[in-house]
Parts: structure tokens; sequence; C-alpha cells
């Protein structure tokens, strides 16, 4: 069994440089899809999300889970 490094969000691989809560836009860049993909992986709940607001927030440790299955 294999298990997924943890997602870097600094120059040198530390995933605590990454803020607690991600915006729709950071996982945009940090997995580099589109606008549309990350939005549908939300909505569908394939990536956990909170909403605060209007504002769509997604928790570090979501966006780790959600590398972690698919890695397997």
């Amino acid at each position: 069994m294999t298990t997924q490094a943890p997602i870097s969000g600094g120059a040198d691989g530390n995933s605590s440089a990454l803020p607690p809560y991600l915006s729709v836009r950071n996982l945009i860049d940090l997995l580099r899809i589109s606008r549309t993909t990350a939005y549908a992986l939300v909505s569908s709940g394939q990536i956990r999300s909170v909403h605060i607001g209007r504002a769509i927030r997604i928790p570090r440790a979501a966006l780790q889970a959600y590398l972690d299955a698919q890695a397997r």
C-alpha cells in the first residue's frame, strides 16, 4: 500500500504553508484544473467544502483526503 505525499503549499514542500481553508481559486491553481471542474468536484461532494455566506471554502484536510483517494 502506498501513501500519497502531503500536498505542498510552498517551495519547501511543506503543506502547512497552505491556509487551513482554501478558496475555489486556490483549488484551481493547486490542481491546475478548470473552474468548471473545480466547482463540479465541490458540488458533487468529491471534495468536501464549507459554505460561509456565499463563499465556498475547502478544508486543507478535505483536499488531502481527495488526493489520497485518487491515488488508490
